[in-house]
């Protein structure tokens, strides 16, 4: 990918992360769990939580019962500081754990420190819920990892034992079997097969039971060591303020840089045509009496100036707000659009009813700095044009089988598509490998 460019961001709390993804999004397809490196993650961490488990529950029994009993004199109080900032190191520890082992990120659910000397900062480590959250999930963790450790060993063991044990016969070696009543001879070739199969079964739901307990896990961790609801919400609502202050900005500086480009044509363009006009008139005004057919000159020549002028206006008007995107749309807009284009040019429009007026502008302008593009650098022969709801969205896409290599670069064309899509909350991606093809997709809200 060449060049990605988007305008609102923030990473969704509590989403999948690192190789493998989520556990709860991952495949359940028997197939998919044996070859996900999540799964045997998973039953990794389940095989050792056991230990995690004893050492937290015997190091907070302990540190509790001797930082309580200690309180009557002066040892009890940095004692207990110290064990405050232990469980929730280990927790910092075990977000980063639940991360590796089951691909789900938990952020971080403090409060911001509070300014100041160190015992105004253990205070507001005290005040705040998250450390007696994170005390919580160790007190815990320990009955959760032996209920996880037994449940994963049972499942894992039989299913190891019905499948090594035609191996091992097989190696020459002497193997009974007792479960409860029933009787297992894998030397019988009869309980061999029924044994392998059921091997294979017990290895299958192995697999599941290992999913459904790191899923189990992956919701107790985020509860207790993750953000609570409404610290979610904030976050999301900062998130947002401050994508939409950063959107504004950019639509800002846009509306400022269009401004001037307004400026530039009309003072380069339009206006110096006029004033030749202008000079024109004049000297064929000067020479009317003495040179009739200079003065004639002189006005066609002021004509053709009147003219170029007018459709350099037109021009300029269309570069503004093109007449017809307001009169019939975005589907007559666009094809008259492609319909200028040097290369053939697809466009499919399907929307239900029509969008905002400034989802209809940006979705336009897109298109035509999209297509000025593919005739000035792609080499393309042919490119297509597609807009088209999807729920509360209008997606803009361009697709050209051209060179490929398009940047979103600062203060280029395609930054500036972004920064006009920014301003309603949209975003714009740019995918343009090397030989192409350039695909270029702009996903415009129809509510802001």
């Amino acid at each position: 990918m060449s060049g990605l460019t988007t305008a609102p961001g923030g990473a969704a709390a509590g989403g999948g992360a690192g190789s493998g993804g989520s556990v709860a999004r991952a495949s359940w397809r028997p197939q998919d769990m044996a070859r996900s490196s999540l799964t045997w993650r998973s039953a990794a961490y389940q095989l050792f939580s056991l230990t995690f488990g004893a050492a937290w529950f015997v190091f907070l029994v302990t540190g509790v019962s001797l930082s309580l009993g200690l309180l009557i004199i002066w040892v009890g109080a940095p004692l207990a500081a110290l064990l405050l900032l232990l469980w929730r190191g280990g927790a910092v520890l075990e977000r980063q754990l639940m991360r590796g082992a089951f691909g789900v990120t938990i952020p971080s659910p403090y409060r911001p420190m509070p300014e100041g000397h160190l015992l105004k900062k253990l205070k507001g480590m005290v005040a705040d819920p998250a450390t007696w959250k994170d005390f919580a999930y160790f007190a815990l963790l320990f009955p959760v990892a032996l209920v996880e450790f037994t449940v994963s060993v049972t499942i894992w063991a039989t299913a190891g034992i019905f499948l090594a044990a035609p191996v091992v016969v097989l190696l020459g070696e002497d193997m009974r079997v007792q479960f409860g009543l029933v009787s297992y001879d894998p030397q019988n070739p009869f309980d061999a097969l029924l044994g392998f199969a059921a091997g294979c079964a017990a290895f299958v739901l192995a697999m599941y039971v290992t999913r459904v307990l790191a899923i189990g896990h992956a919701l107790y961790a985020t509860f207790l060591l993750g953000p609570n609801a409404s610290q979610l919400e904030a976050r999301r609502q900062r998130a947002r303020a401050d994508r939409l202050q950063a959107s504004r900005a950019r639509g800002v500086d846009a509306a400022e840089s269009e401004r001037r480009r307004i400026e530039r044509d009309l003072h380069d363009g339009a206006q110096q045509r006029l004033l030749a006009v202008a000079m024109d008139i004049g000297r064929a005004r000067a020479k009317l009496e003495d040179d009739p057919e200079g003065a004639r000159a002189l006005i066609e020549q002021a004509h053709t100036g009147t003219k170029e002028a007018i459709s350099e206006l037109r021009d300029l008007a269309r570069g503004i707000y093109p007449a017809i995107l307001t009169d019939r749309g975005l589907d007559p807009a666009l094809s008259g659009l492609a319909g200028r284009a040097p290369v053939p040019v697809d466009v499919q429009v399907d929307l239900p009813e029509r969008p905002p007026a400034a989802v209809e502008s940006i979705a336009y302008f897109i298109v035509a700095e999209s297509l000025a593009n593919i005739a000035k650098y792609a080499r393309a022969t042919r490119a297509s044009v597609r807009v088209e709801r999807e729920d509360a969205w209008v997606v803009v896409e361009i697709i050209d089988n051209g060179v490929g290599g398009a940047v979103a670069a600062p203060d280029g064309g395609l930054a500036g598509l972004a920064d006009r899509a920014a301003t309603i909350d949209g975003m714009l991606i740019v995918d343009s490998p090397p030989g192409g093809p350039t695909i270029i997709r702009a996903d415009l809200p129809c509510t802001w």
